[in-house]
């Protein structure tokens, strides 16, 4: 079943007229509506340079999962070279069966060809799901940054 899924399934690059799609899948996942802030993500996307790192997963002209990423540009001295995944959302209905694995594949192939050679992601360190998806997709732990945090009261 999760093949013939995965042959119906195309994905493309995620356009405005994907916001609604996306504010409903991660209102499925978190439990909350977030229009605001899906808003705000997708016109900060929608200047992004390299548009085949936000791509969506569609079922029957039905958007089921989505990625967002960037290629870095020389933020933090990091170099043009670094691909981010930021999020990876799949509708509850269809996880766990290949869709996110096939976005990120998609992801990775794209931004590979304009001369990524390495991608981070951040992850909750005890959101054991994502950091298994995520070793499962080849990511290892990264030896050159850290993640600092300030807690202001």
């Amino acid at each position: 079943m999760e093949e013939e899924l995965l042959n119906q399934m195309s994905i493309r690059p995620l356009t405005f007229s994907d916001l609604d799609a996306i504010v409903e899948i991660d209102r499925k996942v978190l439990g909350k509506p977030r229009q605001d802030f899906w808003k705000k993500r997708m016109e900060l996307i929608s200047g992004a340079r390299y548009p085949h790192s936000c791509l969506v997963a569609e079922l029957e002209e039905k958007v089921i999962g989505f990625i967002l990423g960037e290629v870095s540009g020389w933020e933090f001295g990091v170099p043009d070279t670094i691909g981010w995944i930021h999020t990876i959302g799949v509708d509850p209905a269809y996880q766990h069966r290949g869709v996110a694995k096939r976005l990120g594949e998609e992801y990775i192939k794209n931004v590979k060809a304009i001369g990524v050679s390495q991608i981070y992601t951040l992850v909750n360190w005890n959101d054991w799901d994502l950091l298994k998806f995520f070793r499962a997709m080849g990511f290892d732990r990264g030896g050159d940054m850290i993640n600092l945090e300030l807690k202001i009261d």
